[in-house]
């Protein structure tokens, strides 16, 4: 898998950035995905990726469950839970502390075949945890 550098495309979907047929659930903030739409270092496709061409990957030693990834997803690619028991032993000593302090939440990505590399959850994530990965085989 390769790492997706950051770079710009400025050609939004529609007005507002967001792909057309945006999930409209009510975990799902519209404000939050137009803000982070005009984030001028969005990596990714722009919502222009076939899905599943890429994945998003999340570093569970700085994520902090705080759910921005599932709230600008227009995909719903994410979920923020309790990390399993095999995932929090993984971690190293700061990120099991950290975990602990936030509740053992973190995100993970069910969804991660209707990803179309919008690059919103990486530029929302506060903590930085989140990377859009290629995976291989996709050109």
């Amino acid at each position: 898998m390769r790492v997706l550098s950051s770079h710009t495309v400025n050609a939004p979907n529609d007005e507002d950035g967001l792909p057309s047929g945006t999930r409209s659930d009510a975990r799902f903030d519209k404000a939050k995905a137009r803000r982070a739409a005009r984030a001028p270092d969005r990596p990714g496709e722009h919502c222009r990726a076939a899905p599943g061409a890429y994945a998003p990957v999340v570093e569970r030693d700085r994520c902090e469950g705080k759910a921005d990834c599932v709230a600008v997803c227009p995909y719903g690619v994410f979920e923020v839970r309790r990390i399993d028991d095999a995932d929090f032993r993984a971690l190293s000593f700061l990120g099991r502390l950290k975990s602990r302090v936030h509740g053992r939440q973190t995100a993970y990505v069910p969804g991660s075949d209707a990803c179309h590399a919008c690059g919103l959850c990486v530029v929302s994530c506060p903590e930085r945890a989140i990377t859009l990965v290629r995976r291989s085989g996709d050109a």
